[in-house]
This record gives structure tokens, sequence and C-alpha cells, in this order.
């Protein structure tokens, strides 16, 4: 009597996680064992013992890297995918139209999920409000649905609709006994009986349990129907399929090789070499006929086993004509180049030797890092590397790291197969990689990644190639990097977070964007074109522009174009230092540059000097001064200073025993030697 199969499944919450088991246990009972383990009951804690799969929901763990810790090794391993019962959705559609329904889950992004699910069941007629515990109020709502969450519905409700826990799919369950090589209880009553109870919208099942032969005409339509050609051989070594289009690109009859060895027919065709080494042979090229062949070789694993391997054919023309076919696809979809070299606007030495620098660089295929602070156009300047590079045929995908979460990051550089997370679309998809090959991948605020994407950045650089997020193929791709980052990674490096070994990976061309502030008159330039850009009328006054000179622009270019573009709407075609935006002024922590020489003592701007007066002033009726009036009376006489500069100085005056500055509310004094220090001055 053979051995039993060992299943076991992890969830979240124990009661899912039974549930689950259950499902399982009512079609696989009497060929497998089944064990559930949560997390939040610490059973799923730590490494759990061996078994032949493991079904795992998607939020036990929280990311896949996760539960390969907590499994032995080469474990296969699916996602549990859930569903609902025909049944449970006919009371759902007996609700009257147009009603409000609380959908109780235990998250809110779970309650979410089951409602985008129970839509495309059709149960459209009814408004779904998704809550779950912790919610800030209760809507006025009089009906309650929820998945067996009874614990967790509002009291008060008329109407309470129990789902049960949400059901294991037909399809997940097909796919257990595909992967345990349990393929004949699908024709088995109860296999047809669960496919019929639990609602689906992705196949027809019923047709599943008879599909024999139609799964081998099936096979056949869709080999022929592929623009490449194909060869199929088993774990033996024959050869049991040869599509049309491979017969016209080698020059053989099909139905005179069935059955022979491979290497006989196909001498060039590395498929021993492929079984054996149970890997993906990478695209090659080869001549027959007299014609340039792509050949690529994969292997077919079943159990840990290698049963046979499929090549791939592509003249090398059909592949130039896919690949122009991308390259368009891809510029309709936003992803290329907008700017160059000739779209940088400025004239001074420090923005002419950077172009200089970048424009040589561009030539090179190695990464290249931009380094600047926030607002200086590293993202402009990366788009012109591109077009300046051999590259710039080819695709240029940007991503700004720091703008995703950790799992959607990796997902959406790498890409998913199908099944690989709640949510996951049909088929897969390609991640950035894929679709910039052949061109570049600009990786903004790369300092952001987390060091589990770290390591599998670097891996992707050295080997060039990517894995999708739950897939097993690997996946060449020929992609030049551009990062950039506002801060000093050689810090993080030293911090530990970020890897020394990708850190010089990504810096083998590092370049300094200049910030505003050393570019010089530069800011005039970008304002005039801002302007035009955003078809304003204004002039700048020359108080303005001294202040433009001073200001340290922490924001760079895009504080700026946030400045012209508040200009437009002043009203005003001469602009004061009444029409500044009040962020210049306000914007705790902003430092104003000295002026190159010293203002005259009579310079009513000096700012030391102007709070030196005031508090001669308000000396002269014995009265103290606070930090708060003396900002407000710098703004209206339009001297900048902020909260900062104006704490600084009265602290330095401190220091010197020109003041007595006080803590709280009570205000600055100065003392004798301040006021003797504003009376000469004035003499």
């Amino acid at each position: 009597m053979s051995t039993k199969k060992k299943i076991s499944v992890i969830a979240l919450d124990p009661r899912a996680g039974e549930s689950y088991k259950s499902d399982i246990e009512k079609l696989f009972a009497d060929v497998a064992e089944v064990s559930a383990f949560s997390m939040l009951d610490g059973s799923a804690a730590g490494v759990l013992d061996r078994a032949d799969l493991f079904v795992a929901s998607t939020d036990a763990y929280g990311s896949p890297e996760e539960l390969m810790r907590h499994i032995p090794i080469d474990s296969q391993t699916m996602a549990v995918e859930v569903s609902f019962r025909w049944s449970e959705l006919r009371k759902l559609k007996e609700l009257p139209a147009g009603s409000r329904v609380l959908f109780v889950n235990m998250t809110q992004t779970m309650a979410r999920e089951a409602i985008a699910q129970l839509e495309q069941f059709g149960v459209t007629h009814i408004q779904w409000i998704p809550f779950c515990p912790g919610a800030a109020e209760v809507p006025d709502v009089h009906i309650a649905v929820t998945p067996d969450e009874l614990r967790y519905v509002p009291p008060g409700m008329e109407t309470v609709i129990d789902l049960g826990q949400r059901v294991c799919t037909s399809g997940m369950m097909i796919e257990i006994a595909l992967r345990l090589g349990l393929e004949h209880l699908l024709e088995g009553p109860a296999f047809q009986r669960y496919a019929q109870e639990v609602a689906t919208s992705n196949y027809s099942f019923d047709r599943m349990f008879a599909r024999s032969i139609r799964l081998e005409s099936q096979f056949h339509i869709l080999m022929e129907s592929l623009e490449d050609g194909v060869v199929g051989v088993n774990e033996k070594g024959e050869i049991f399929a040869c599509s049309r289009h491979a017969e016209e690109m080698t020059l053989v009859s099909a139905p005179l090789i069935q059955g022979r060895r491979c290497e006989e027919v196909f001498p060039y065709i590395p498929f021993v070499q492929c079984m054996q080494g149970r890997r993906t042979l990478p695209a090659k090229a080869v001549k027959v006929g007299g014609v340039n062949l792509s050949v690529e070789v994969v292997p077919v694993i079943r159990q840990n086993a290698c049963i046979g391997a499929f090549a791939l054919l592509q003249r090398f023309n059909d592949v130039e004509v896919r690949q122009s076919e991308l390259r368009s696809q891809l510029f309709l979809k936003g992803h290329y180049a907008k700017y160059s070299f000739d779209d940088v606007v400025g004239q001074s030495e420090a923005i002419r030797r950077t172009k200089e620098t970048l424009g040589r660089m561009a030539l090179s295929e190695s990464p290249v890092l931009l380094i600047g602070e926030t607002g200086t156009g590293k993202e402009l300047f990366a788009h012109a590397v591109h077009q300046a590079s051999r590259r710039a045929d080819g695709p240029f995908v940007a991503i700004n790291v720091a703008a995703f979460p950790e799992n959607l990051l990796e997902s959406e550089l790498f890409g998913y197969e199908e099944g690989a997370f709640t949510g996951a679309k049909k088929g897969g998809r390609p991640g950035l990689f894929e679709l910039a090959h052949r061109g570049t991948l600009f990786l903004d605020e790369v300092e952001g990644m987390s060091p589990a994407l770290q390591i599998k950045l670097l891996r992707t650089l050295q080997e060039r190639e990517v894995m999708r997020v739950g897939g097993h193929r690997i996946i060449h791709v020929d992609v030049r990097i551009v990062a950039a980052t506002n801060e000093a990674l050689e810090q993080k490096v030293r911090e530990g977070s970020f890897r020394r070994d990708l850190y010089y990976r990504l810096n083998t061309l590092p370049a300094l964007i200049p910030p505003l502030t050393e570019r010089g008159d530069d800011m005039f330039l970008l304002t005039e074109h801002f302007r035009q850009e955003l078809g304003g009328s204004f002039r700048l006054t020359e108080p303005v522009k001294d202040f433009f000179r001073r200001h340290a622009w922490p924001g760079n270019i895009r504080e700026l174009r946030n400045a012209v573009e508040y200009f437009i709407y002043t009203g005003h075609e001469d602009i004061g230092l009444e029409d500044l935006p009040p962020t210049l002024f306000l914007a705790e922590g902003t430092i104003f540059r000295p002026a190159a020489k010293a203002p005259p003592e009579d310079e009513p701007s000096g700012p030391f000097r102007f709070i030196l007066s005031r508090l001669y002033e308000a000396s002269e009726t014995g009265a103290s001064m606070g930090r708060e009036t003396l900002l407000k009376q710098a703004r209206e006489a339009h001297v900048p200073l902020s909260q900062r500069e104006v704490r600084d100085i009265l602290t330095d005056m401190a220091a010197q025993g020109l003041a007595r500055v006080s803590r709280g509310r009570g205000g600055s004094q100065l003392t004798p030697k301040g006021r003797a220090l504003w009376e000469n001055g004035q003499r």
C-alpha cells in the first residue's frame, strides 16, 4: 500500500487554517494527511516539518521570502485561493437592489478583497461598505454580511448574513492534485460535486473531468498557433511533438521523426544537457539550412524529476520584428526618454561641467549613480543619459523606489507569476526589468530599498537575469542601470542599512548634480524658462533677485518652479519682496546665505542689526520682546528671517553678553552692553 502524501496548510488565523484543512480533506483524505498551522496561535512559528506540499495563505507570513524561512529547503509551495459557494451567493442576490450593506472581516484589506470577488460573481446590485475591528465609526447601515466573523459584527444590526468561511477554489484543488501526481482523482464524483458547489469566474471546470482527449487536441492547437517553432521530447529524449513552424525552420517532417532520439534528428539542440542540468538553457544562435535560428531549451519538472523538455525556435528576423513591436508598445505606454541634455537649462560652469561629464558617461554600459539634493533634476539627467547612450532606441523605464512598500516593489521590479499572491493578475505580469530589456532602468531614491531587495537587485546586476515572484523560470535581461540618491550612501553603508557590494556596483560612474545655490544666475534663466512654460507675465525687482541669490533653496529647482507659478497668480507685473510666497519666509530651518560682503551699518535688512534695533526700542520703555513679536515685525519690514534664525541670533547675543534671553514667554531684553553697541553704531 502506498504511503500517504503530507499536506501542510498555513494560515494567519487558526479558524481559517482549520477551514482550509477541512476543504482539502474532503477531496484528499484517502490519499493524504492534512495538517493546519497558524501564525496567531504560534503553531506556524519556527521551521515546520517536511511535507510533500505546503499550501499557505498570502497573509500568513506577509511575503514569499518569509514563508521560505519557515519551511524546509526545496519544499513545494502554493498559495491558498478562496471563493464562495453558489448557495451563499444566491442569498446575497435576494437582497433588495440599492441596499447599503456592511461587509465585516478581520482587516480592511481582507474586506475589500472579498467585496471585489463578490462583484466579480455578479453581486453588484447592492452598495458594499467594508468594515473591520477598530473602524473609526459604524456607518448607518442595517444589513451586515460576514465570512464567519460574527464576533466583529457591530451590535444592533437588523439583518446579519453569515456566509461561513470562504472555501478553497476548484482551481486550487486541481493544482494540489497535479502537484502531488494525483490526477486520477480529478475524474471522481467528489471533484465534480466540489466544482459545482464552489463559485468560479475563471474556468468551466465541469469540462475538465472528461478532458483527456480534449487536452491532447488543445495542446496541438496551442502548439500550432504559436509563432515560435516548438519541439518536445519526453524523459527518454524521444521526440513526441514538432510544430508546423518547427518543421519549416528545421526542414524535417513531423510524422517521420516521431519517437526518434532527439540527438539523431536535432544534434544542434542541447536537449540532453538541459534535462541533465534541470535548468533552462538561454537562447543561442545556430545555423540550419543556411538560416540563423535562435534556440532556447526549457526543462519540464514534475515532482522534482525532469520528465522532458521543449525547444523554442525563432528566426532571427522574426525576433527583430517582435522587438520592434515591443518597442512601439512601450513607447505608447510612456516607457521612453522625454528629455535630452539640450533640455537642461543653464549656463553656469557647474552645470556645463555636469553635462559634459554625464555625456561621456552615457557612452558606457556601466551603471551611473546620480547624487544630488531633492529637486535638482536628477530624473531629467537620467532621461538625458539614456538619450545620449547606445540604448537610445530601447525603452526607458523609471521607478521611485521609496514610493513602494517592499512586497509591492519586488513584484514591480521583477514581475510575478499567476497565483503568486492574492489579486495577482491572471497569466502573471512582467516586471520593470523585463520591460526595460535592451534599454535603461532608472531607480530613483535607491537608498529606500530594503536589505532583502538589495540582495535580489545585486544578483540581477551580476547575473543579468531575473526570476518573477512565485516563478521558477530564469529570464535573461539586458538592462543598463541609472540610479539616483539624495542621501549620503557612504554613511548608510557604514551604518549597515545599505549593502557595500551593491553600493560599489551602482557607484561605478558617480555624478554630482549641483544644487541651485551653486549655479549662480542659472536661477534667473530657469525663472524665465518656467515663466514662458506656464504662460505668465512678470518681472523680478532687484530686491527679489538679491533675495533669490541669498536664499538657500532647500527644494532647489522644484521650489523655484513653485515660486514662479505663485508669481503668476499675484496679479503684479513687478514682483517685489511682498509678493514672495510665504513659505519662503516661514519654512522652519530655512537658511539664508550671507551676502558677498557685509552690509553697511545703517542697512535695515541686516538680520542681526534688525533684531538689535527692535530690542533697543523696547528697552527705551523698559520692556522685553519675544521671538514671535520679532518674527512678526521682520515680516512687516520685509526682512527675510525664519524662527530658527531669530533663535540663533538671540542665543549669540546672549553668549556675547548683549542680551538677556528668558525661556518661555519672558522675552528678551538688551543689557547695557547691548544698548551701548546700538548707540555707538548710530553715531
